[in-house]
């Protein structure tokens, strides 16, 4: 995206390097000098969260680096499919896990979660034309819901849609989701806010497209994303390094600090097209 590529983020590169604890994991390369050690990370292209188009990776990815690099590791990335990225998260000796991901009861059976490594808050969008699909959840329960394949929606819409209150369709991704939004197969989409701002803003819709969307912004509340690290001994080790690197780091500020110069990039990006 065009906006983004004047992003730069000197707080997440300043940060010193120390010695690891314990073994390197099989998922850490160590060719030789402690700054080119690596840990691989699935990854689904989510952006603003962890994407490659963007400055250390997104929000969540520059957050993680810190943190890696603190303990003296370099952190990569690698992109996949939503569920291809799970699937090599938690299996492949490649990589140590996969982000960024919502905790959930059922997945804290496949995952040892690390603490926060960014927030998002889950928003309703909508076309204008159409009028407001309700300020709650019981509001919606006649109307056609897009949401994406294998992404959890916290645990009250889970529920309700495996109750059949709600009425869902999954699709591919967000992207696809607000684009069937907007040609009205949905009536209404769940989608992150500050995914939903990057997707507007970029090239593939336009400034006539971004101002027919509306959104209810009350009917979620706030959830962290968090590192899925690999549910075994190795994985709960590399989770414990990570957790106690990650006290030491301004987590909030530099979060802060990354929406604020995104903000800031579109304010001043030229209009789409």
């Amino acid at each position: 995206m065009r906006f983004l590529r004047t992003v730069s983020l000197p707080f997440c590169l300043s940060l010193l390097s120390a010695v690891a604890h314990g073994q390197a994991a099989s998922a850490i390369a160590a060719p030789g000098a402690a700054a080119s050690r690596i840990v691989r990370f699935a990854a689904e292209d989510w952006p603003p969260f962890i994407s490659a188009s963007l400055p250390a990776d997104g929000m969540s990815g520059a957050m993680v680096s810190a943190v890696f690099e603190r303990l003296g590791y370099v952190a990569r990335y690698e992109y996949f499919p939503w569920k291809r990225a799970m699937q090599f998260g938690l299996s492949s000796p490649r990589y140590a896990g996969f982000l960024a991901v919502w905790r959930t009861p059922e997945r804290e059976r496949l995952c040892h979660f690390s603490v926060p490594v960014g927030n998002t808050q889950g928003v309703l969008a909508y076309l204008k034309e159409d009028g407001a699909p309700g300020a709650s959840l019981a509001e919606l329960g006649k109307l056609r819901i897009g949401t994406v394949a294998g992404y959890s929606n916290g645990e009250q819409f889970d529920g309700m849609v495996a109750r059949g209150e709600l009425k869902t369709e999954e699709g591919l991704n967000d992207a696809t989701n607000l684009k069937k939004l907007l040609i009205k197969r949905y009536r209404v989409i769940v989608i992150e806010r500050h995914v939903l701002q990057h997707l507007l803003m970029g090239r593939n819709f336009s400034k006539a497209e971004r101002e027919r969307i509306a959104i209810v912004d009350t009917v979620f509340k706030e959830r962290t994303v968090h590192v899925c690290f690999q549910r075994t001994a190795e994985g709960a080790a590399q989770q414990k390094r990570f957790n106690e690197a990650a006290r030491e780091i301004d987590t909030a500020r530099l979060e802060r600090d990354y929406w604020k110069r995104l903000d800031q990039s579109l304010a001043t990006a030229p209009p789409g097209s």
